[in-house]
């Protein structure tokens, strides 16, 4: 049973089921935990929280409490046993600069990683699913994305291969996140999107680590290993009890393609729902953006070059156009060569400017051959004559860690 009660009343053997605060902002990595040391206690108390959830059946209640708290300060009086209702997908903070949208992405993607990690790790040794906790992370990570635009969606393709899976559930939550306040769908939609693309890949949890990190192209044995993830993670996710049918459907049909062919049930055309289609969208762009095993990762306009390629066979051409939309035609750390014969990489879009027109970081003189002192360029400004002439390869210029021009230093250690 879960309670109310303020910081005040805490004492030690009371099992921490929720803090009153955002996720991000709370002191601990994970949001529940059996309160055991006073240093945490001391914690809690110094960040002068209004509120506390704690769970009854599994610690020490508030009335068993009192005798250990009599030489407190005088306390509010105990709350009614309640369960919290749902928290709506967190509004827009005010605007930051765009330094300051980078930290604070940063930031969220960090927290948000090691939060999963926990989180699927637990799943993986077969412990229940935090339902509560994951929806906090979506709240967080949806605050982020629709304030800061594009910055979290381009730092989330930042990854190494040991942290790759779980931080492509982050990105896709992100991504999702973005395509379904895009598409115009409600807020209590866009974070049943959310919350979908952080869970869609948890049946992971049931294909050994040496399958999914291997270097190497996989056996057949190994192939269909990784094939069933989708029809484990919805096993998985439906012994949760309650939860968001949106989640169930994308967990296990987003391997599904529109003309049939893919999988886990061969699904085609209208069969596959809109958020399944999302789904797919999403995490194939997030997969061949990103650095693997076995593999680098696409450049981002590449990337949308090539899925365009596979609209109405594979993705959903109407989704795509609104996915393009999000991103840009030219993504954030997308490489550019422009009309000065100077490279710069994609570090923006302008709201209400045309997709071909994104602000750039011009790093390099291709006539000298040599790094220069970066600039920012808004291609969308009135005055601004600079256009790019096409994408580049940082690998054909032989240029190491383009990401750190537009990311900062801090992304890429």
């Amino acid at each position: 049973m879960l309670k109310k009660i303020t910081s005040s009343e805490l004492v030690l053997g009371m099992y921490v089921e929720r803090l009153g605060r955002s996720w991000l902002d709370n002191p601990f990595w994970t949001r529940s935990f059996l309160l055991k040391s006073p240093a945490d206690l001391e914690r809690i108390r110094t960040a002068r929280l209004c509120e506390v959830w704690i769970d009854t059946s599994r610690g020490l209640a508030q009335a068993q409490a009192a005798p250990a708290c009599a030489s407190s300060a005088a306390v509010a009086p105990p709350a009614a046993d309640v369960t919290p209702a749902p928290v709506a997908v967190a509004e827009a903070r005010p605007s930051l600069s765009r330094d300051e949208e980078v930290a604070h992405a940063r930031r969220v993607l960090e927290r948000s990683r090691e939060a999963v990690r926990t989180m699927f790790d637990e799943v993986r040794m077969g412990k229940a699913l935090s339902v509560g906790q994951a929806y906090e992370l979506v709240d967080d990570i949806a605050a982020t994305v629709l304030r800061g635009g594009s910055v979290l969606l381009g730092l989330a393709r930042l990854k190494t291969a040991d942290n790759y899976t779980y931080m492509h559930s982050v990105a896709v939550c992100a991504l999702m996140t973005a395509l379904a306040a895009e598409a115009g769908l409600a807020p209590g939609q866009v974070r049943s999107a959310g919350l979908a693309g952080l869970l869609h890949d948890i049946g992971k949890m049931a294909v050994p680590s040496a399958i999914l990190n291997k270097p190497g192209s996989l056996s057949e044995e190994e192939f269909s290993s990784v094939r069933a993830h989708p029809a484990a993670g919805h096993r998985m996710l439906q012994e949760v009890g309650e939860i968001d049918p949106v989640v169930l459907d994308v967990c296990r049909h987003h391997h599904e393609k529109l003309d049939g062919s893919g999988y886990p049930e061969g699904l085609c055309g209208e069969e596959i729902s809109v958020y399944a289609r999302m789904g797919a969208i999403c995490d194939v762009y997030d997969a061949i953006t990103s650095n693997r095993p076995y593999k680098q990762g696409w450049c981002p306009a590449e990337s949308l070059r090539r899925m365009a390629a596979w609209r109405g066979g594979h993705l959903d051409a109407q989704l795509f156009a609104a996915f393009v939309k999000c991103l840009g035609i030219y993504p954030q750390g997308t490489l550019v060569r422009l009309r000065s014969e100077r490279l710069a990489v994609v570090v923006g879009q302008t709201p209400g400017k045309p997709l071909t027109l994104p602000t750039v970081r011009v790093f390099f003189s291709i006539r000298a051959g040599t790094c220069i002192a970066p600039t920012d360029i808004d291609l969308a400004a009135p005055a601004c004559l600079e256009r790019i002439i096409s994408t580049e390869s940082a690998a054909q210029w032989r240029l190491q860690d383009v990401d750190r021009y537009w990311a900062g230093e801090a992304a890429m250690a």
